[in-house]
């Protein structure tokens, strides 16, 4: 398995793991769910930047 060096395509793929993870299976974060949009935030503007 080879993981990507791309900070931003990172951090995208928790992103996505912990959406669908909550979408799914009713995974609640509690005070984690202020993360999930800082984390799309801040994937989306490192893939931008080309990081």
């Amino acid at each position: 398995m080879n993981i990507t060096k791309n900070i931003g395509m990172l951090l995208l793929a928790i992103y996505l793991i912990l959406v669908g993870l909550s979408g799914a299976f009713g995974f609640n974060l509690g005070q984690l769910s202020i993360a999930v949009p800082i984390l799309a935030l801040a994937a989306g503007v490192l893939i931008l930047i080309g990081k």
